[in-house]
């Protein structure tokens, strides 16, 4: 079997107040499709998809043990000291599955949290293992023995490097986590960035985000 993984883009961010703590961080919309060829080239058959979510959210999601990853690793298996969030809920609309994640008080959920505060645009990717079988058309075909690791891990597009920069610029809170983020450090990243020539901005953003990133681990 193969490692599967798909991305999507359709999630949105929802808060719900915490008594007396702050709030609650969650992310929903369409976590996985059937019926459809992906960019990847790939197509889930609809009776494929039910049977793997329906044991998913009975073994998994039902029993609070559905989480995912900050980030797209390369491996099925997960990786407790890197999950961000938590699956809750898992339903079918169409031949789409959409799903819903709490994200964790852990240090990549604190990340996620920090990125969604800064107006970053989160995706979603499943990670799956299973067979593919070519089609006469060439679409690869997700046989019966698809196995899902998590129906959700958090995925950063091109945006989140520019929503770390602008809440850096405007003194968000986010940017400091557990006191590894120290206000030294959100000065050296101001003081580049004013510096940085307009045809330099944006690999000087990058590696910003990077360094931030490698000091809050």
């Amino acid at each position: 079997m193969k490692l599967i993984r798909e991305v999507t883009e359709s999630v949105k961010l929802v808060t719900e107040n915490k008594l007396g703590k702050g709030k609650d961080y969650f992310i929903e919309g369409i976590f996985l499709q059937s019926e459809l060829k992906n960019r990847n080239g790939r197509m889930y058959p609809e009776s494929v998809m039910d049977n793997e979510v329906k044991r998913y959210v009975k073994e998994y999601v039902e029993k609070n043990r559905a989480y995912g990853e900050l980030g797209h690793p390369d491996t099925p298996s997960i990786n407790l000291h890197l999950v961000s969030h938590m699956i809750t809920s898992l339903r079918k609309e169409g031949t789409n599955y959409i799903g819903r994640a709490k994200i964790l008080e852990t240090p990549n959920g604190m990340i996620a949290r920090g990125l969604l505060d800064g107006g970053a645009n989160l995706g979603v990717s499943s990670r799956a293992l299973g067979s593919l079988k070519s089609n006469n058309e060439g679409v690869q075909i997700v046989q019966d023995d698809f196995m899902l690791s998590t129906a959700a891990d958090i995925v950063a597009d091109p945006s989140a490097p520019d929503a770390f920069v602008r809440g850096i610029m405007e003194n968000k809170e986010w940017v400091f986590v557990d006191g590894k983020f120290v206000e030294k450090h959100i000065e050296e990243v101001k003081a580049v960035i004013q510096k940085t020539s307009s045809r330099n901005l944006e690999e000087a953003k990058m590696r910003a985000f990077q360094n931030f990133l490698s000091k809050i681990r």
